[in-house]
């Protein structure tokens, strides 16, 4: 069958753990693993073209937009996907095929990504600015919808042992994607090149949502029963209040994800600073986006691999490489021939880049690996639902700090990255669990 060569050419599978899935699903793994890595990588190419950390601040600029309103892009972009989530939970664990919840998400991002080529297309100022926050909230809140589904999917149709590959591949499909966008647009999107080439991408961007929804619909996951508890049990609040006072390992997992955030919310400084040595234009935008697509062509395969071999180990070693390279990044800046190099942003970025691909792919990994069940549902949506109340406060506290200089802030995170590697040493592994 096609889909097994596939499965049997990118994965493998020496260390699969058959005894973790249900007898249905253990003969569709390789069909089940090929339309995952085919959805996840059309979900990841979209990604690409809808980021809140580089295309969309260009474009709000492009359109005239005040820059009050890049400041939202972020916190809505991530909290929105996550502070839904222990909510939306109850409701998950209702239903018998999990599926339908990632496709439903999916729909809801190809229809919020449309409204965003629509506004680049044909709107300016505080209407462009306006518009794009409403559409970026819609968005966000369909992408909870597909976070909270497609760990417990994954869960259910995979085994463990090639989970983190899965990822691994999907990273490096939309890396290639990246690359040939930023590659374009450094060639091409020079001061001639206008926003209709954005509102281009975000309406192709829109039908890759469109398409993963279709190839996900066709994954074959066994329907379980649902457990009692999810019919008539306490509500959502309670139950995450519960899990975060009696589970120490997802407590202390939560605090070392928290701690993460160092690689997550320092490319933005670092962006701002090349902006600062470089160019405004649409070129300049394609350096960081050929970045970010060289960390996942390098990171994808080599980070999938070690997180199934050890999440927990990767989580330690993505957040102190963070660290280092923003001490390193910082202590090069005040070199007086490097002060004004345009470059020194560039491969700090590519480098941050490749750690943050590392402590994602680790954390999903552990979280996938560590719960079975409806746990595992419980596990991402609490989690996530915290992790959306902590990024908006440690994004607070780096706005305040970036008020003195960007350098203040990046040390917090810095530090945040480090304490970050210590919380994950008490963490256990999760790979054999």
């Amino acid at each position: 069958m096609p889909s097994q060569r596939i499965f049997n050419r990118l994965i493998s599978d020496d260390d699969a753990d058959l005894d973790s899935l249900s007898e249905q699903a253990r003969p569709h793994v390789a069909g089940n693993a090929v339309r995952q890595m085919v959805a996840q990588a059309l979900q990841s190419t979209g990604d690409q073209i809808v980021n809140a950390k580089t295309v969309l601040p260009w474009l709000l600029s492009a359109l005239g937009a005040p820059s009050a309103f890049v400041a939202f892009l972020v916190p809505i972009r991530e909290s929105g996907s996550m502070l839904p989530q222990a909510a939306w939970a109850p409701r998950v664990r209702r239903q018998r095929v999990r599926k339908w919840v990632w496709v439903a998400g999916a729909a809801g991002q190809a229809a919020a990504t449309a409204g965003l080529a629509l506004v680049a297309a044909t709107a300016e100022g505080v209407v462009a600015g306006v518009g794009v926050l409403v559409a970026l909230a819609v968005f966000a809140l369909a992408r909870s919808l597909s976070s909270i589904a497609s760990k417990d999917v994954l869960g259910r149709t995979v085994p463990k042992g090639v989970r983190g590959q899965i990822k691994g591949v999907t990273t490096v499909a939309s890396a290639v994607v990246a690359l040939t966008l930023g590659l374009a647009l450094r060639v091409w999107g020079g001061d001639t090149a206008g926003v209709g080439v954005l509102a281009a991408l975000l309406g192709g961007a829109a039908l890759a949502w469109a398409v993963a929804a279709f190839v996900y619909a066709a994954i074959r996951e066994p329907a379980e029963d649902i457990e009692p508890e999810a019919e008539d049990g306490p509500g959502w609040v309670v139950q995450a209040r519960d899990l975060w006072r009696d589970d120490a390992v997802f407590r202390r997992f939560v605090t070392a994800r928290a701690l993460l955030l160092v690689s997550a919310l320092s490319p933005p400084f670092v962006v701002t600073f090349g902006t600062a040595q470089g160019e405004g234009s649409l070129s300049s935008l394609g350096l960081f986006i050929i970045a970010q697509g060289v960390a996942g062509v390098v990171g994808g395969p080599l980070f999938g691999r070690l997180a199934d071999r050890s999440s927990r180990r990767l989580m330690i070693g993505a957040s102190l490489a963070a660290s280092a390279v923003i001490v390193a990044f910082l202590a090069l800046a005040r070199v007086p021939a490097l002060e004004d190099a345009a470059w020194l942003a560039a491969a700090t970025y590519l480098l941050l880049a490749l750690a943050h691909v590392g402590a994602r792919l680790a954390r999903k990994t552990y979280v996938v690996d560590i719960a079975e069940g409806d746990q595992r549902t419980q596990y991402v949506a609490v989690a996530n639902t915290l992790m959306g109340v902590l990024l908006l406060a440690v994004g607070a506290v780096t706005a305040a700090l970036a008020a003195w200089g960007s350098g203040y802030a990046l040390l917090l995170l810095a530090a945040l990255g480090v304490a970050g590697a210590l919380v994950g040493r008490s963490l256990p592994e999760a790979e054999r669990a």
